[in-house]
């Protein structure tokens, strides 16, 4: 199962809290279109079929593919001067 750092849980916590999404919500990545890579976005709860993956606050949820591909990975996450948000993927230790 996907894990994520104390920063990717605050940078989670803060771009849902700053979409107004509900208590329910949470950050959705889900399979490109078109299958290529994977989109990130803010959801207002999970979709059916989503993997939920909570800690410390901050909900990611997974489409099928997205979880397969992110089932032994940390997720990592930084905030930018800018207000760019930088994620990074690694493979778990």
């Amino acid at each position: 199962m996907l894990t994520l750092t104390e920063n990717a849980q605050s940078v989670i916590t803060g771009i849902v809290e700053h979409a107004a999404a509900p208590a329910t919500g949470g950050l959705r990545i889900a399979q490109g279109t078109e299958g290529q890579g994977l989109d990130v976005s803010v959801a207002n709860a999970p979709e059916a079929g989503d993997q939920v993956v909570e800690q410390a606050g901050a909900k990611v949820f997974l489409d099928a593919p997205a979880a397969a591909a992110l089932d032994d990975k940390v997720l990592d996450a930084s905030s930018q001067p800018d207000g760019r948000v930088d994620f990074a993927v690694q493979h778990a230790a």
